[in-house]
């Protein structure tokens, strides 16, 4: 089986994803796509993710689109550890607190939106920090609320929610949010940064030279 990852280094989405294939020990290729440059809206990038996004992972030719998908479709090939458990309330806690990252807080974030505020909006660099700002204070604040007694988001091993936690914890930091308010939180993602699968998975680890 031969999969190939298509990201950006820095996409929260993608770092999801490369923690997840870490994790499970799944061997896979890497091709870069620039969203600076603007390469994830080039016909090569649509022609597999026709929303021009990333993360893509192509396996054996055939293209899988949406992080959280991509997760639920390595769970389904390589079952160990499992990122979403079998038990359905237990499951049903797991996926509420990774979309309350990946569908509440970084869809309004990403560099789409924020190019939209300053070409629709005329927003300023200082707004645009503002706005990103404000919708990550929201979501942690909830996150931190649902969040169990560790060491992990969910217990003793990371979860789905995890692979959303950790990049969007790193997020935070280069946009200079506060995170004294959330113990629970900064607590899980010491517990994954601590596993080398996640520590290789890093922006600064995969950044091209």
């Amino acid at each position: 089986m031969r999969i190939v990852l298509h990201d950006y280094w820095r996409s929260s989405a993608s770092y999801r994803v490369r923690i997840c294939l870490n994790l499970k020990g799944v061997r896979y290729e890497t091709v870069p796509v620039n969203l600076l440059a603007g390469e994830q809206a080039e016909d090569a990038n649509r022609a597999i993710n026709p929303q021009g996004f990333v993360p893509t992972l192509v396996v054996d030719g055939r293209p899988l689109t949406q992080s959280l998908a991509i997760v639920d479709w390595l769970d389904a090939n390589f079952p160990e550890p499992p990122m979403v458990s079998k038990d359905p309330f237990v499951r049903s806690d797991q996926l509420a607190r990774a979309l309350a990252i990946a569908a509440d807080v970084h869809p309004l974030n990403n560099l789409r939106v924020l190019k939209r505020l300053e070409a629709q909006f005329g927003a300023d660099q200082a707004a645009k920090n503002d706005w990103y700002r404000h919708w990550i204070v929201e979501g942690l604040t909830a996150v931190e609320k649902v969040a169990g007694d560790g060491p992990f988001l969910g217990g003793d091993t990371p979860d789905i929610s995890d692979l959303c936690l950790v990049p969007q914890l790193a997020n935070a930091r280069r946009f200079d949010v506060p995170l004294d308010a959330y113990p629970k939180l900064r607590a899980a993602e010491a517990a994954s940064l601590a596993l080398p699968a996640v520590q290789a998975a890093a922006p600064d680890r995969v950044m091209p030279q």
